[in-house]
């Protein structure tokens, strides 16, 4: 009987410098998609994939996250007497997912990010969801990408990686994957994985992006995982030795990745988002029309 996937781990330990000055005291993952903190999607999407408990990985600069998941006594009382019912079901929904909270204390890599929740773990499949990464978040129909990962895992019983085209100049800031053959429906059987290879040498396009179904077994191998690209524990290289012993799938993602890990894709993604709110898109809208025509008239 395969066992059910119920834990997410979602690594939030870095430290932000792309975003400086505004991540000096706030954390990446709380700056706001319109009114939502970039965090608060991902955890979302978990929840929608049925995923029932979830490990936050932060450091000592992070509290900002514990404090927006928490309850707040003094916000939601005033909110419920001045019957701003709409706000306050905002704030409950924040405050109503299932989290714990372990820190990295030294930065050592997105794979030793994984190995701290090898206790919260234990002996179960678990996904591994990355913060820059948003799917599918002007979809609502859309089926999460977790819960396709989790779906693919009921039937193969294996970890299965999310990938998906990039253009190959890029490739070299990715984790890339060697494919054996054409995929099937999208699931692709893996030759290695490769952790940001020169574009002259990457075995393929398509880039593993931040979803991953990981079985217990990588704990093992993270905790004997030599330093790698960046002279930190990479996470695709324990992917590549346990593709060694136990098979290891790929998901070629077809919805909408929208990255939030740089200014400029953030900003993309607030646009995007923006257009699909109900509070702001007429307004937004209008407002890139009149800056359209003032683009054309500076030509």
């Amino acid at each position: 009987m395969t066992q059910k996937v119920r834990k997410a781990v979602i690594p939030a330990a870095g430290l932000g410098t792309r975003f400086l000055p505004a991540t000096k005291a706030l954390a990446k993952e709380m700056l706001p998609i319109v009114d939502k903190p970039t965090l608060q999607f991902i955890l979302e999407e978990a929840l929608k994939s049925g995923i029932e408990d979830i490990l936050v990985v932060t450091n000592k600069a992070k509290r900002s996250i514990e404090d927006h998941f928490d309850s707040n006594f003094e916000l939601e009382y005033n909110l419920k007497e001045k019957e701003k019912n709409d706000l306050l079901k905002l704030v409950d929904e924040a405050t109503a997912i299932r989290l714990h909270f372990i820190r990295q204390s030294y930065p050592r890599g997105l794979g030793d990010a994984v190995l701290q929740a090898k206790a919260f773990v234990g002996n179960e499949p678990f996904v591994v969801m990355l913060g820059d990464d948003l799917m599918d978040i002007t979809n609502p129909n859309a089926v999460p990408l977790t819960k396709q990962l989790m779906d693919d895992y009921e039937k193969t019983h294996a970890s299965t990686i999310a990938v998906m085209p990039v253009p190959h100049e890029e490739v070299s800031a990715y984790g890339v994957i060697a494919p054996q053959g054409e995929g099937i429906n999208g699931l692709y059987s893996v030759d290695t994985f490769v952790e940001k290879p020169a574009p002259d040498e990457a075995p393929s396009d398509l880039a593993i992006i931040g979803r991953y179904l990981l079985t217990p077994e990588i704990f093992a191998i993270l905790e004997n995982q030599a330093p790698g690209a960046g002279n930190e524990i990479q996470l695709t290289d324990a992917i590549d030795t346990l593709n060694k012993t136990q098979r290891v799938f790929a998901r070629e993602f077809k919805g909408d990745r929208y990255d939030v890990g740089d200014k400029f894709g953030f900003m993309k993604t607030s646009i995007d988002y923006a257009l699909q709110h109900p509070q702001v898109k007429d307004d937004l809208k209008q407002y890139l029309i009149e800056l359209g025509k003032k683009l054309d008239d500076t030509k």
